[in-house]
């Protein structure tokens, strides 16, 4: 089975931001990542708190994004941070049941394992708007991370329908979707999970 994980972008998101996160609970994503990388840290301590009640509902499981001090406050039990955040914080890392790191190469994979990561985000694997003019790393590198890993592996950027078995094909335990997550039907977006969660 290879695991969908949104990410969340509010800017991008087409409708009411909360009911966003709602339909994809209902479309069966294994994981919401907020990421919301502009708000202030009361700010966004504010909104994952309202984000964590509508992803319980569902039972999908939510990770906080970068912020370690507002998750804490809230009881969240997962995380996701960037590499350099991690060796940073590596003793208050304990607090979680789960946490994943984002890398970019095999030495930030060792990184992040060295850390205690359950799974690790790479990518850019493919192309996308979110990093205009940036060449993605492409399959052979991500080929490479997932046959060097000791956890899971979701592929992340640029990620679509099209290429999710590709990805897969190539180690993927999971991909990640942020815009088009973000946009999509439930319909849609239910019937990329399903596709997803049927991939051996």
């Amino acid at each position: 089975m290879c695991k969908v994980i949104a990410v969340t972008n509010r800017k991008l998101c087409r409708g009411d931001f909360l009911e966003r996160i709602r339909m994809l609970g209902r479309a069966g994503v294994d994981q919401i990542v907020l990421r919301e990388k502009d708000l202030e840290e009361s700010a966004y301590e504010e909104l994952a708190r309202k984000v964590l009640a509508a992803c319980q509902d569902f039972v999908v499981k939510c990770s906080l994004h970068q912020y370690i001090g507002a998750a804490k406050r809230l009881g969240a039990r997962s995380l996701h941070l960037s590499l350099p955040l991690a060796v940073q914080n590596k003793q208050e890392l304990g607090h979680f049941d789960w946490f994943g790191i984002s890398v970019h190469s095999l030495g930030q994979l060792r990184e992040a394992q060295d850390c205690g990561a359950d799974y690790i985000f790479y990518g850019h694997v493919f192309a996308t708007d979110c990093k205009k003019g940036v060449p993605p790393r492409g399959l052979d590198a991500f080929r490479g991370i997932c046959k060097a890993a000791e956890v899971p592996v979701y592929a992340i950027g640029g990620i679509s329908p099209e290429n999710a078995i590709q990805a897969a094909e190539a180690g993927a335990d999971g991909v990640c979707v942020m815009s088009w997550g973000m946009q999509q039907k439930e319909e849609v977006v239910r019937a990329f999970v399903e596709k997803c969660h049927g991939i051996h």
